[in-house]
């Protein structure tokens, strides 16, 4: 009997230690997890932005070139990330953020447009929780690469996006969705289609 009240406080003791190192080391880490995710987030918009980075920018690398080239304003309700490289007088690109659900969690991402605010630039996605092979292939470069050069109007100049099926896209505003990913593909498409049509707001 003896024995195992002895055991019980061990595990108690050892139960409550265990728990307040981790709850230390969590309070210790979180700044430098908040630091990182924000850093990789700008390593994002600089991606969409086509801006130059350095192979092996830190975090405090990216945030510099983001502080020094990036110019926040609004522009229909929307706030937007004007790319001034080099002191530059015009925007040489726009980024603007979207988010929504997708399959199995919240999806969010940025656009970059060209300074005519209806050609893309480029597109990334910083968070995402899909399917790993299938609806995760959002942030894989062959399905990104697909928005270079895309516009966000149609061919008679109505604002929107599409996401169509694989095979499908035609139109100067329209990508081919992701092969057995027709639900990230549809919410992805949904989520653009909105945001083309609020930065053509008039």
């Amino acid at each position: 009997m003896k024995n195992a009240v002895q055991t019980l406080i061990f595990a108690a003791v050892l139960g409550m230690a265990s728990s307040t190192l981790l709850v230390t080391a969590s309070l210790f880490t979180a700044p430098y997890q908040k630091a990182n995710q924000k850093a990789e987030e700008i390593r994002n918009y600089l991606a969409a932005l086509d801006a130059p980075v350095p192979e092996n920018a830190s975090a405090a690398d990216l945030i510099a070139i983001f502080d020094r080239t990036i110019r926040q304003v609004e522009r229909n309700g929307l706030e937007c990330f004007e790319y001034r490289p080099d002191g530059a007088d015009a925007p040489q690109a726009v980024a603007v953020a979207f988010a929504g659900p997708g399959v199995w969690g919240p999806i969010e991402g940025v656009m970059a447009l060209e300074p005519d605010m209806e050609t893309i630039r480029g597109i990334r996605f910083f968070k995402q929780e899909e399917t790993p092979g299938l609806g995760s292939e959002i942030s894989a470069d062959f399905f990104l690469n697909r928005f270079k050069a895309k516009q966000i109007i149609s061919s008679d100049g109505t604002p929107g996006f599409r996401v169509r099926k694989p095979g499908e896209a035609k139109g100067s505003n329209e990508v081919d969705g992701i092969t057995a990913a027709t639900m990230t593909s549809d919410r992805v498409g949904k989520m653009l289609d909105t945001l083309a049509k609020r930065i053509r707001e008039d």
